[in-house]
């Protein structure tokens, strides 16, 4: 019935557009598919199907030749009949394995979109650090094995836990502004990794959608609608780690609406002398239907509880001097919990064939206690220097926006405004020092802080031919609040600021084996309240100005080759440090470099890529030879080779570089890099699936977090500056079985 309704609406449209033809997508269990790729041969007019499987295609007639295709089904060639012209399409895609000769390099600024979703299902992800991994050019570290945010780099930037670039899920932020540990912190670890269906990123500030922390770039993940299959996952391996995973579709399958609920539970004391004592429960549900033909609905709950102990980062002193191993402890007493459950609506309308509208509600509520010992003793010589972060956080907010397709003086245009708010409340925000995690010798800080961003934006896009003209304006309000709980009399600090970030973007598309690009563009990021507050609101939304240049080719079917220049100056600002409580300030600075991918399909079952980034950074105000950025990658590379259904089997090997970068400003003091490979096998007979995982492959002795800190120890007369690391994972073996109904 809901099909007839579409074909009766799509026949009047085209009673009324004459010269387009409209149609419907879908899989062969008729639910429609989004995002599917409609080409006239004849016309070189292009569409892409909306959330419902709709398409309309221009200047169409009988006799024209359509291809229909998208990344995991067989591509379909249509004559087009007079009958096709006047009634519409239905059309049936047959699913396949995904491989590179389906890709189609497309006009929109994300481009790269297509191939993040091949690469996400040729090597399928199991934690959330492989989740991010799949960002090209995003190298991650962990502190806590899986406790705390990973700590971020891409493009020149020490990004910290996610200062410079903006991460969601489903239109909901990560990022946390104003929090305890330090500004844009992003913990990804609620999202379990299996979910995931697409990730849209971009690098560069250059995307109007994206605003607070979007300099370096930005990552949007999006969550599957539907299961194809329910499964449970039980996985054991060294250091006492236990994984298990409970995907359960509660639907039968329907075109109309689909649900199903995801468990996921990780427990693991890590390689270290004092175990980790580390456990994580995820839960996930998610509803979605479609309502009267047109609209979409979707509800995505999920919750997250995680507790660990931590042996922290360790002194290279100790290390070499035998006193510890690389896996021993100053103080083991670090560790932390932290909880995140979240409501999601997504809301999205078709309004007619050249409108639609889309919108997102969503609230989290936020728990973080962290326990720290940076110094040792350098502060305190009797108690020791350990630090407690903590916080509770509720958030608000919503993103609209309207996309409207038109003819604008003969040319082709699509205009996308959109308007948001996020607002967060977040309580008793506090940095004390304490004593083994048990007493608290002095508050630091504590306050409450109040913050909300209202923006809006406009986006469009100018077809000329084969070029595509995308100016954009982004338009950021804030409201800044403080309370100091440590002052005798109530005071309210408040600032407020806006900011307005234009793009210009230059897309020229002369076939569909390639694209060139010259992307430009303002970005920010916020800064702390804290810090926005004691600076009566001077440089506390520093902007970031860049340019890309550079294409995506596809020079034969099994080969995609992308590459970029690229240019980003910073602001001066002034930075909030968490760990210490105090403001200070950080110059101008510039990064260029150069971003190089590969991806090639040796045949139908073996997959290869490759990502190298080459960058240099550099602060500006500073003098030659003490301008380096502390940790600021210059080069990384990252790739594999992916086995896919051969003969029941699966798997890959993939690796991961990061070269020698400064940990200090003269670099004097050299952070290591590293070379780490991981390998999994997986063998499918009928229901059942057995998996063989191994990180760390060649058991390379590695540091995965590094940094140059003034520590002294107990019984040492002066501090010393040095290097001080978390030590990466050693060989470390892990087997599996799915079940899967």
């Amino acid at each position: 019935m809901r099909i007839n309704f579409i074909l009766f609406t799509l026949f009047i449209t085209k009673i009324i557009t004459a010269q387009n033809i409209t149609g419907i997508v879908t899989d062969s269990n008729e639910y429609p598919l989004e995002g599917v790729y409609v080409y006239n041969n004849n016309s070189a007019k292009h569409a892409h199907t909306k959330a419902n499987g709709m398409f309309t295609l221009e200047e169409s007639k009988a006799g024209d030749s359509i291809e229909v295709g998208m990344l995991g089904f067989h591509k379909k060639v249509i004559i087009l009949t007079q009958t096709d012209v006047d009634a519409g399409l239905t059309i049936q895609l047959e699913s396949k394995t995904m491989q590179l000769d389906q890709v189609v390099i497309t006009r929109g600024l994300n481009a790269m979109h297509h191939i993040a979703k091949l690469d996400l299902h040729t090597s399928p992800v199991n934690s959330s650090q492989e989740v991010l991994r799949k960002i090209p050019g995003l190298i991650i570290g962990q502190h806590a094995g899986g406790g705390k945010a990973e700590q971020l780099f891409l493009r020149g930037f020490d990004i910290d836990h996610g200062t410079d670039i903006n991460l969601s899920v489903d239109g909901m932020p990560v990022n946390m502004v104003s929090h305890a540990h330090g500004q844009g912190y992003s913990d990804f670890h609620f999202v379990i990794p299996e979910t995931i269906a697409i990730i849209d990123f971009g690098k560069g500030p250059y995307n109007a959608e994206r605003g607070d922390f979007a300099t370096a770039g930005y990552a949007a993940f999006i969550t599957k609608d539907r299961l194809e299959n329910s499964s449970v996952n039980l996985e054991i391996g060294k250091f006492n780690t236990l994984r298990t995973l409970g995907m359960f579709n509660l639907m039968d399958k329907s075109s109309d609406q689909n649900a199903y609920v995801a468990f996921e539970y990780i427990a693991t004391d890590g390689p270290f002398e004092s175990p980790q004592n580390f456990n994580r429960i995820n839960l996930m549900a998610k509803y979605s239907a479609f309502l009267k033909g047109n609209d979409k609905l979707a509800i995505t709950a999920s919750h997250l509880d995680s507790r660990w102990d931590a042996s922290g980062q360790i002194p290279m002193r100790e290390v070499l001097n035998g006193n510890i191993t690389r896996f021993g402890a100053i103080d083991d007493t670090e560790g932390g919990t932290t909880s995140r459950s979240n409501l999601n609506i997504e809301y999205s309308r078709f309004i007619d064939d050249n409108t639609s509208f889309k919108s997102n509600v969503f609230y989290s509520r936020y728990g973080f206690e962290l326990y720290s010992n940076f110094t040792f003793f350098l502060e305190d010589p009797i108690n020791g220097d350990q630090i407690k972060q903590k916080e509770d956080r509720d958030i608000f907010g919503f993103n609209a926006s309207i996309k409207n397709n038109f003819q604008w003086n003969s040319i082709e245009t699509t205009v996308t405004s959109g308007i948001g708010l996020r607002h967060d409340i977040i309580d008793d925000v506090e940095l004390s020092h304490t004593l083994n995690r048990k007493t608290t010798l002095e508050y630091l800080q504590l306050g409450d802080i109040n913050q909300s961003n209202l923006f809006a934006y406009v986006n469009a896009d100018f077809e000329l031919g084969n070029f595509t003209i995308a100016p954009a304006l982004r338009l950021d309000y804030f409201k800044f609040m403080y309370e100091d709980q440590l002052t005798e009399t109530y005071s309210l600090q408040a600032e407020q600021k806006a900011i307005v970030s234009p793009k210009l973007n230059f897309l020229y598309h002369p076939t569909q084996n390639i694209q060139w690009f010259l992307k430009t563009g303002i970005g920010f990021h916020s800064n702390d309240t804290r810090v926005v507050v004691k600076k009566e609101g001077e440089k506390i939304l520093p902007r970031a100005y860049g340019a890309d240049f550079g294409f995506i080719y596809k020079p034969a079917p099994q080969l995609v080759v992308n590459s970029a220049l690229w240019y980003l100056f910073s602001e001066q600002e002034f930075v909030y440090v968490g760990d210490a409580g105090i403001v200070e300030p950080s110059g101008k600075s510039q990064r260029f470099g150069v971003d190089l991918g590969l991806r090639y399909q040796l045949n139908k079952w073996l997959y290869a890529d490759i990502d190298a980034t080459y960058s240099h950074a550099r602060s500006i105000d500073e003098i030659k030879g003490e301008d380096y950025i502390p940790l600021a990658p210059d080069f990384t590379l990252a790739g594999g080779f992916s086995l896919n259904d051969f003969k029941g089997f699966s798997g890959g090997l993939r690796y991961r570089f990061i070269d020698d970068r400064p940990a200090n400003e003269d670099n004097s003091i050299v952070a290591d890099g590293y070379f780490v490979t991981d390998f999994n096998v997986n063998y499918k007979f009928k229901s059942i699936t057995l998996g063989l995982s191994i990180e760390n492959l060649f058991d390379t002795e590695w540091n995965e977090a590094q940094f140059a800190t003034e520590t002294r120890l107990f019984n040492e007369p002066l501090p010393v500056d040095e290097i001080h690391f978390t030590p990466g994972t050693p060989f470390n073996l892990k087997v599996g079985i799915i079940y899967t109904f």
